[in-house]
């Protein structure tokens, strides 16, 4: 027997209990004649006791054990006198009687502790090692707790899960796919997918009215802190519902989760706000609602005033930051280098002080007297002490500065409470968005979203005004799921693809099996995808979803644990018809 109890399992209920447990060596302590040593599994730490007087050979052997060897030890359960009130163990610890070394660990490259001394390099090039650190822990335990929750609830509300292939047809739309050559059909290819959009769509022509699936997805695309190239995503559909019977469905599983998982009770309905609302008051289409600062558009106001930079430009916007009208002139310029980062693109930040007497001091007294700033800090809802913070330029880029801004200014005044959730449901998105560089419309979200009912003639004469059934959860700023309504007419499919630019032939090679499906019965049907890693994430309070993957890619997209992408052999380039040319 390797063990009869975990490291994280004893409490002063099992004193003078004899017990065997098995780990690895956290760390050992020599204090003349005895031995301590922390023991380490997934469960906890247990203290291990040698003592030189009575068992001298086996504290000898004790002492010349090595970080991370793996062993058993065999001995009776006694209470602390030096108790830890840190650990879950820190009233007892084993007085050892036998010892066996079960495996032996060269120095590790780091330490394997909470506070780690490895960079992210190396502990992604050894991330065995990594996992076996409490931190790194934890987040696979809340994954597995909140996959757990999420099946549970599903299929409590009749959802069946079923799973949908791997191995799949390229499309054209989105970002870049994987595609994986096939030896049984020379000079073709699958494509991995990026979502089981089509499949899901036909499982409710076939009749599953509820389907979900905890599922990898795969996109070539740019890394970030919230991107992977392979991700899960819990991924859900449902026939004859339309937009608000979908919302209040998974508003439920929303609930249930931070019910379930932190203890958070959310009343009521979700708020609801338009996309178009939600780029002017906050300048993206995820605004965090934890606090206020919301954007005032200022352009009608400030232009004509002889001040080239504002008459030049197409938009002008502000937000207003409490207390801050003492910033000094390094935190401004901090603020200016702020915005004029290459990714914002402003040339500048103009500001506004409404100092605490009442008088207005600004970086543009030469153009706007004293009146004139009244007006700035009336229509900004400015009080004695306050800042506002005006910047202008093209409409979506200035938008996209001052979003970014206001979630800077959110940090540094301290109001993005990681204990606060406030989640809002974004709907009415543009169904098309104009590409300059391909000169046609794309699906902003894919190509079977649901135009309104109300829009479906706009989609023949005006495109671009067209609303979209569409919807996104968003918690704190950050976007949780996406989804729509889709179009289950084959007749509207086909308008939609042509408003996309495909051709009939194009339309029919891509989606030809979708569109015949149609013509089986196709209920009114609509779903929602959860980033199943940004909610593991955010009940973490961590930025970065590697931190919730066992096994995750560098922002190269590589693995460099298992060193791929790598080549593969002239033999296996030429079972697959292929040719490598750099």
């Amino acid at each position: 027997m390797y063990r009869t109890h975990n490291c994280g399992q004893l409490s002063l209920a099992n004193v003078g209990e004899r017990v065997i447990l098995s780990g690895w060596v956290q760390k050992s302590r020599d204090l003349g004649g005895m031995t301590f040593l922390d023991l380490r599994d997934r469960y906890g730490i247990t203290q291990l006791v040698f003592n030189m007087e009575t068992n001298p050979a086996l504290c000898e052997t004790a002492r010349k054990l090595g970080r991370e060897f793996v062993i058993r030890g065999e001995g009776t359960v006694a209470e602390r006198s030096n108790k830890n009130p840190q650990m879950a163990t820190g009233e007892i610890e084993i007085l050892v009687e036998k010892l066996d070394i079960l495996s032996r660990s060269i120095v590790p490259p780091f330490t394997i502790e909470d506070k780690s001394d490895g960079g992210d390099d190396i502990r992604m090039k050894y991330r065995y090692l990594d996992l076996r650190r409490s931190p790194v822990r934890k987040n696979l335990q809340l994954r597995h707790q909140m996959a757990m929750e999420v099946r549970k609830y599903l299929s409590q509300e009749g959802f069946l899960e079923v799973e949908t292939p791997v191995l799949i047809k390229s499309t054209p739309e989105g970002a870049r796919d994987f595609v994986v050559p096939s030896r049984m059909n020379p000079g073709e290819f699958y494509a991995l997918p990026q979502s089981p959009q089509t499949f899901k769509q036909l499982l409710m022509v076939a009749g599953f009215d509820k389907y979900f699936q905890i599922v990898k997805c795969f996109r070539d695309e740019d890394l970030r802190a919230d991107r992977q190239p392979e991700f899960t995503q819990i991924d859900c559909e449902m026939s004859f519902v339309d937009r608000d019977d979908l919302l209040e469905a998974f508003e439920g599983l929303a609930k249930h989760l931070f019910r379930t998982i932190k203890g958070v009770e959310i009343e009521g309905a979700f708020p609801k706000m338009a996309y178009d609302e939600a780029m002017a008051r906050f300048g993206n289409d995820k605004p965090d609602l934890r606090f206020g600062l919301e954007i005032s558009e200022m352009t009608k106001m400030v232009q004509q005033k002889g001040f080239q930079v504002f008459d030049s430009v197409e938009y002008v916007g502000a937000i207003c930051a409490p207390g801050c009208a003492g910033y000094s002139r390094k935190q401004l310029d901090d603020l200016t280098d702020f915005v004029k980062r290459p990714q914002l693109g402003m040339k500048g930040l103009v500001y506004a002080r409404l100092q605490e007497d009442g008088t207005l001091k600004s970086s543009v007294d030469k153009f706007f007297d004293e009146a004139a700033l009244k007006e700035w800090a009336q229509m900004l809802g400015a009080k004695p002490g306050d800042l506002m913070l005006v910047l202008a330029g093209e409409r979506a880029l200035t938008l996209k500065a001052l979003s970014e801004l206001r979630l800077e200014m959110g940090t540094r005044l301290g109001l993005r409470d990681p204990d606060t959730f406030i989640p809002l449901w974004v709907v009415d998105f543009p169904l098309l968005e104009w590409d300059e560089e391909t000169s046609r419309f794309h699906a902003m979200h894919h190509p079977f979203t649901s135009p309104h009912e109300t829009d479906i003639e706009l989609l023949r004469t005006d495109p671009g005004k067209v609303r979209a059934k569409a919807y996104d959860l968003v918690i704190n700023g950050v976007e949780i799921g996406g989804g729509s309504i889709r179009i289950h007419d084959e007749g509207l499919q086909k308008l939609m693809f042509d408003k996309l630019g495909f051709t009939e032939e194009e339309a029919r090679k891509q989606f030809g099996f979708l569109m015949s499906a149609f013509r089986y019965g196709a209920p009114p049907h609509g779903g929602i995808a959860f980033g199943f890693d940004r909610w593991v994430a955010m009940f973490a309070g961590i930025d970065s979803i590697r931190d919730v993957i066992a096994f995750p890619k560098n922002n190269a997209g590589r693995d460099v644990m298992i060193d791929t992408p790598s080549t593969i052999s002239e033999a296996q380039l030429k079972e697959l018809y292929l040719r490598v040319t750099l």
